[in-house]
Formats: C-alpha cells, sequence, structure tokens
C-alpha cells in the first residue's frame, strides 16, 4: 500500500519553512527577527565584504551562493537546465562590496526568491523533484544563514 500525504499539509508546511529562512519568523526553528533578510538588514557593506575565519569567503559571497543557488534551481524547474555550473566561482570572485553593490546584492536575493516563491505557489504537480527541491532551498539556505549568523557574532564582538 502506497503511503501519500495531504498536498495542502504539505505546502502549507512549505511555505511556512521558507518564510522563515527568508523572510518572516514564526517560531518554528529561528528566533525572531533572525531570518536571512532580516539578519542582511543589519549588515553594513564593510562588514559584509570582511572574509569570515581568515580563510572562508566573505558575507557578500555568502549571499551572492545562496542567490545563485536559486538561480540554478530556477533554470532546472523552469528549463529542465541541467547544464554544468562552476559552485566554486562565487567563492572566488565575490569579495570586497561597496554600500551600492551590497544594497544591490541584497535586492537580488530578494527578487530571485520572490519568484520562486512564485513558481512553487503556482505549481500544480508536487513529486519528487519539486519537493526535494523546495526542501534544499531550506535546508541550504539555513545552513548558510547559520554561517552569516555565526560570523556577525564574531564580527561584532
Amino acid at each position: 500500500m502506497e503511503k501519500t500525504i495531504k498536498q495542502d499539509d504539505f505546502l502549507v508546511n512549505l511555505f511556512s519553512l521558507l518564510d522563515e529562512t527568508f523572510d518572516n519568523t514564526h517560531g518554528i526553528y529561528l528566533d525572531n527577527d533572525t531570518s536571512l533578510f532580516r539578519t542582511l538588514e543589519t549588515v553594513s557593506a564593510k562588514e559584509a565584504s570582511i572574509p569570515v575565519g581568515g580563510k572562508c569567503a566573505s558575507l557578500a559571497a555568502q549571499v551572492a551562493h545562496v542567490n545563485f543557488y536559486l538561480e540554478v534551481l530556477e533554470r532546472y524547474v523552469v528549463h529542465h537546465d541541467t547544464s554544468r555550473v562552476d559552485w566554486g566561482e562565487i567563492w572566488r570572485t565575490v569579495e570586497k562590496v561597496t554600500p551600492e553593490e551590497w544594497d544591490a546584492l541584497r535586492n537580488k536575493l530578494k527578487e530571485t526568491y520572490h519568484r520562486i516563491e512564485k513558481i512553487f505557489h503556482s505549481n500544480e504537480v508536487w513529486n519528487e523533484d519539486s519537493i526535494g527541491g523546495s526542501l534544499a532551498i531550506a535546508v541550504h539556505t539555513a545552513y548558510h544563514l547559520g554561517e552569516i549568523r555565526q560570523a556577525l557574532c564574531t564580527l561584532k564582538k
């Protein structure tokens, strides 16, 4: 016998997790005002340009990487694009940012996320790929949010 879950139950939980990760905390797993967008609002371009721990990428690179990840998944979902991507390029190239570049990077991430969110809201067929991809976005972004928040604890001491 095949076990199934109600699609509406899954989607309510998925969208709550995504919203908490990116924008509005609901107390699922984050403290108030610690979502990605809320956290990034507190970061200056100068702070975003500092390499974390001496050997790690800057916070700007973390944000660029999250955006890149979303864009790669978007190309896969919308265009079935499975072409190879250079996952290391951002880590090698994104370092210091000006205040204007930092604002642009944060705005680009918001725009990309909102496009992905619309894709998921309009998706009528939830299968292994769409379920896995949507959960991967939440988990991957939460990982980088943790790295960003940990780095901020170090930077703001």
